[in-house]
């Protein structure tokens, strides 16, 4: 079901399609007519361009904002190194299916210290690869402090608590089975206005999500572009003492910071096609079989890009006939992240993978349902069900190899190391040999 308990006014517009050009003002006539930067923007503002790609990007695929801010981005003191967030140098790849228990909540940690790298491939200094994050925050980041990421897009999936976003581009309030996204280099803070959060965060290094093509499903179903929300132009124009605001930024996972006497969100206006945006899972419109066979996970796929694709798994009916309805045993050339956000994953039965855990199974890493979730559905009656109902779990997959940092297979302490023994070393052999003889056509032995 869509999010309806909403805590306070809704401030969002919804846009004309997903990444479409889109333009919000908090002031009539702030947005020029015609030239993007002329030589005097109205109210005194300055006109500032934040690039998401490359200037000679295909024009199908080039996200480019202009904003209309009261002082530019640049009018701030040197950077310097941050050494109170320790980043996760060591990748280890290993081929052991992994699953966490829940990550516990830090009721002392805020939104940029909470921050914990669980794997990942690749670099943004390259802008190749992803990083996997888990973030468990008790209190709002201090007042005059904002963040950003210089190393990617961060997707968010939020499990527990309330996310109150200010952005450059506007506020966004985000809520458990809702996800955000905020591209590379756009500046936030986050308050906590339920007291501690908890979720997933995918760091995008390379490239922007799209919604995938319908293909033969047509123009309806998946991510609809229409529900997706993006934030209404909102500023602060407050005048600051000398260097009142740190402002701090990852880059090539590593932290910094600088200082500046005036505000990041002091934007105006602003047009374009980059942005930050949410998006309520509920809205989600699944597509399955309705004759036989368990389709791909593909299926389920709300954002793509050639390095990963965010997947969901909503409540959902399957109807297919003479087939085995969870997914099936598998090994893949895909890397498969998974979440919990709330509820039961329907092919994990045996209590193993709860709310706010998470599992990987790497790149040719034999996975399946467990023993629990093998049997009773090997023998089910295969009427209309419904699965998943008060659940949404979501995956993560890519085509690299994901490798798990220090934090996530030791310093966390959260790694179950019982997951194989547990979940795949129970199921029981059925294997019977034909009477007659093997070659001959005869009947299998009862």
């Amino acid at each position: 079901m869509p999010v309806t308990d909403f805590t306070t006014p809704e401030k969002y517009q919804y846009l004309n399609g997903f990444q479409s050009y889109h333009e919000s003002e908090a002031l009539p006539n702030t947005l020029p007519i015609g030239a993007n930067s002329p030589q005097k923007p109205n109210y005194g503002l300055y006109a500032e361009k934040v690039s998401g790609t490359s200037f000679i990007a295909p024009r199908s695929e080039n996200l480019q904002t202009w904003v209309y801010r009261i002082l530019p981005s640049a009018a701030h003191l040197p950077f310097e190194a941050y050494h109170e967030y320790e980043p996760s140098t060591n990748i280890h790849q290993v081929p052991q299916q992994l699953r966490w228990d829940p990550f516990d909540l830090d009721g002392e940690a805020d939104w940029i210290h909470s921050l914990k790298q669980l794997g990942g491939v690749g670099s943004p200094a390259t802008k190749t690869g992803l990083g996997i994050y888990i973030f468990a925050a008790g209190v709002s980041m201090p007042p005059q402090q904002a963040f950003y990421s210089a190393d990617g897009d961060f997707l968010v999936v939020l499990q527990h608590g309330v996310l109150d976003i200010q952005t450059e581009l506007g506020n966004l309030l985000v809520r458990p089975n809702e996800i955000l996204v905020i591209p590379r280099g756009i500046k936030y803070r986050v308050d906590l206005p339920g007291g501690a959060v908890r979720g997933y965060i995918l760091e995008l290094y390379d490239g922007h999500f799209k919604l995938p093509e319908l293909g033969p499903i047509g123009s309806n179903g998946l991510a609809n572009a229409r529900d997706f929300q993006a934030p209404v132009a909102a500023f602060d124009e407050t005048e600051y003492g000398p260097s009142s605001w740190t402002i701090f930024t990852k880059y090539n996972n590593a932290m910094f910071t600088a200082t500046q006497s005036h505000t990041p969100f002091d934007v105006v206006g602003w047009h374009g096609l980059y942005y930050p945006y949410k998006y309520d899972l509920g809205r989600f419109n699944a597509i399955g079989s309705i004759s036989f066979d368990h389709p791909d996970p593909s299926i389920f796929t709300v954002l793509t890009n050639p390095t990963a694709d965010f997947v969901v798994f909503p409540p959902r009916w399957l109807v297919q006939e003479d087939t085995f309805r969870p997914p099936w045993f598998h090994r893949n050339t895909m890397s498969e992240f998974m979440g919990l956000v709330l509820g039961e994953y329907d092919a994990k039965v045996g209590g193993g993978f709860r709310p706010a855990g998470a599992s990987l199974h790497n790149i040719m890493s034999a996975h399946g349902p467990d023993a629990d979730a093998h049997a009773p559905a090997s023998e089910a009656e295969l009427t209309p069900t419904k699965v998943g109902e008060g659940s949404m779990a979501f995956m993560f997959e890519s085509p690299l190899m994901i490798g798990v940092t220090d934090w996530g297979l030791e310093k966390c302490r959260k790694v179950q190391p019982g997951y194989n023994a547990e979940s795949w070393v129970p199921l029981k052999r059925h294997f019977k040999m034909p009477t007659g003889g093997i070659g001959k056509e005869t009947k299998v032995s009862s």
